[in-house]
């Protein structure tokens, strides 16, 4: 076997890491274009002035800074975002992407930045206590199309799943009495009961620790390896912590 000289492995390990912290291949030189649903308080949603704000928001504004790029945000919808990633017409999406194995067999990820889990919510004057989704059998579940919470209540079988492209509009269903519960994200749920003043209450954390990534396109190495670095060093200087403090009182990068 031919083994390589030590300063040899040393220049390469510092070539590659140099690679991973200068700007990556993006779209459009100097710019990482981000895709952002922008209807989805608490991580990507419009303030009353109309800006574009939240967890994912700053997240992603920190990571551009990172990598030496400015953020250029694209509003798309939920149901259109990974198919819109494919054709080009961004460079990653940064917007509570959970990181399946199904997923991974087309989509680049990033490591983790977000642990959360699946919770059920209820309107806030109901008094149906769901613990897990076998009680919700027989019932009228909104949630949103293609996420993994879809997946989650199709495999536990015998829900009536309605599908919505957006968070508003099947929190309004919810709201009016039009559907019985919702199934999403444990921090979206509990950030609009408190913040929001909306009628809803989770009831019951149904499913186990999700992880979170920066998606991209599986083919681009380079930003993969660039991101993952910024990442790290996000954690390690406290900015993910900051965020996730400023927006959860905790931090939501660790398991």
């Amino acid at each position: 076997m031919r083994v390589l000289p030590s300063a040899l492995i040393i220049s390469m390990a510092a070539f590659s890491f140099a690679q991973a912290l200068s700007p990556p291949p993006t779209l459009s030189k100097g710019t990482l274009k981000i895709a952002v649903e922008g209807t989805y308080a608490p991580f990507t949603f419009k303030d009353a002035q109309g800006n574009l704000t939240g967890f994912d928001v700053d997240v992603a504004r920190a990571l551009a800074a990172k990598l030496g790029l400015q953020p250029e945000f694209v509003l798309t919808e939920w149901s259109g975002i990974l198919a819109g990633l494919q054709a080009g017409k961004y460079d990653v999406i940064i917007n509570q992407v959970g990181i399946t194995a199904e997923r991974q067999k087309s989509i680049g990820f990033s490591d983790p930045y977000v642990y959360s889990r699946p919770q059920i919510a209820v309107h806030s004057t109901k008094g149906q206590d769901y613990a897990t989704l076998a009680d919700l059998k027989g019932k009228r579940v909104g949630v949103g199309l293609g996420t993994v919470f879809e997946k989650d209540l199709r495999d536990a079988g015998g829900i009536t799943v309605v599908t919505y492209p957006g968070t508003p509009e099947y929190l309004a269903d919810l709201a009016s009495g039009r559907l019985d519960a919702i199934y999403n994200d444990r921090l979206l749920i509990g950030y609009l009961a408190k913040s929001q003043g909306l009628p809803i209450k989770g009831v019951g954390a149904a499913g186990s620790v999700d992880s979170m990534g920066v998606a991209m396109k599986k083919t681009n190495v380079l930003l993969k390896l660039a991101v993952n670095a910024a990442l790290k060093g996000m954690k390690a200087d406290g900015t993910m912590a900051r965020i996730g403090q400023q927006w959860f009182g905790q931090d939501v990068s660790k398991p």
